[in-house]
């Protein structure tokens, strides 16, 4: 047997050993870790947006890396999470000051019936109401949590971000040395990683935050109980594709009518959809031209797999793992499926294809730099 081909498959086996091994103790550490998963996921995509900020300050101004990591949390602490840990305190404070009389809302929710079936004439099947009770207690609990393990992440996330940004040229050739791909993939992942990122943590918060506001401004205004209560609904219903936000917004404008005060029911009802609805598509689309779009569907199912995962920062993470996992299997497709078209991309097809042709032209003007080059007598 050729001592070279019995070298090469004793190389292959201890490489697939030392995998195994790997992966044998990310399993067990992670297990152990699982509940701080979600901070050290906040500070890899804090860190993905900040990353340059970082690096300009160190190589083009010479400061310090201590110093550089030190403002640059300052900022993150400032904007993103004071903002985010502030918003779940007043989730947690108005959750548990509400006091729910479940048999209440029962009784109201069954004469919104009664008075429905008596308007269009016809007799509709009664909900079961039975386990109203377990359902909205089970929800604040879920929620409450959420919001504890919301500011405890944030300081793991703060912890972490500090030694990412002080390696941060290391820590990225290590991310990328150990990425399984081609060269050509690792760097259409690490653009749609970046534009992923950008999407879901500055583009969905934003727009619910926005939303949030513009609700509470106007419920006030209209005089309608537990405002804060229903602005939270808006933010969190504007991920849904197509209905969104008129899911609180149209019951809330509905209930006024039916009992028959028709003018408020009528100011709320175009308030919703003119100003709630319209300023969402508004938002959306001014957001869009600064950053990537990712579809609305791996949005709202990302947030729904993200939150029971990760409570309140599953809005973030969650469509960012789901858009992930699409790119993957594009990847997959473009690579080793025969005659596919897939395209390695998750945002838009207007940003992918501006970025492609960027890098285009930028193949093409290197080729013909070095053509001229090449051309260019010695003796000239």
């Amino acid at each position: 047997m050729d001592i070279n081909l019995l070298k090469s498959n004793n190389h292959k086996e201890h490489r697939f050993v030392l995998i195994a091994l790997v992966i044998l103790l990310v399993l067990i550490i992670g297990r152990e870790l699982w509940v701080y998963i979600t901070g050290l996921l906040a500070a890899s995509t804090i860190y993905a947006l900040v990353r340059n900020q970082m690096a300009k300050l160190v190589e083009k101004r010479k400061w310090g890396r201590s110093l550089s990591a030190i403002t640059i949390l300052i900022e993150v602490i400032i904007v993103f999470l004071i903002p985010i840990s502030g918003i779940g305190l007043m989730i947690v404070n108005e959750v548990s000051g509400i006091q729910i009389d479940i048999e209440s809302i029962k009784q109201q929710i069954i004469e919104l019936i009664d008075r429905i079936e008596k308007m269009i004439g016809t007799e509709l099947n009664t909900p079961d109401l039975s386990n109203t009770g377990a359902i909205i207690t089970g929800l604040a609990q879920r929620l409450l949590s959420g919001g504890y393990s919301l500011i405890i992440n944030s300081f793991i996330a703060i912890f972490a971000l500090y030694f990412m940004l002080i390696n941060y040229d290391s820590f990225e050739k290590t991310i990328y040395e150990i990425l399984p791909f081609r060269r050509d993939n690792k760097d259409i992942l690490k653009d749609e990683t970046k534009n992923i990122i950008k999407a879901t943590a500055v583009g969905i918060p934003v727009v619910a935050v926005l939303q949030g506001i513009i609700a509470y401004i106007g419920y006030t205004f209209f005089g309608i109980g537990n405002t804060v209560v229903l602005a939270i609904l808006v933010s969190f219903t504007t991920i849904i594709p197509i209905i969104g936000t008129s899911l609180v917004w149209l019951p809330v404008g509905l209930i006024p009518i039916l009992q028959g005060d028709y003018v408020r029911g009528a100011l709320l009802l175009v308030y919703g959809l003119a100003i709630i609805g319209g300023s969402d598509t508004v938002f959306r689309f001014v957001l869009q031209k600064q950053i990537a779009n990712i579809h609305p569907l791996i949005t709202f199912f990302g947030v729904l797999m993200g939150i029971p995962i990760f409570g309140l920062w599953g809005v973030i993470f969650g469509p960012l793992l789901l858009s992930l996992l699409i790119l993957f299997i594009n990847m997959y497709r473009r690579d080793y499926i025969p005659g596919s078209k897939a395209e390695p991309r998750v945002t838009s097809k207007k940003e992918y294809n501006l970025r492609m042709n960027k890098l285009r032209q930028l193949k093409h003007k290197s080729r013909r730099i070095k053509k001229t080059k090449d051309t260019v007598s010695p003796f000239e």
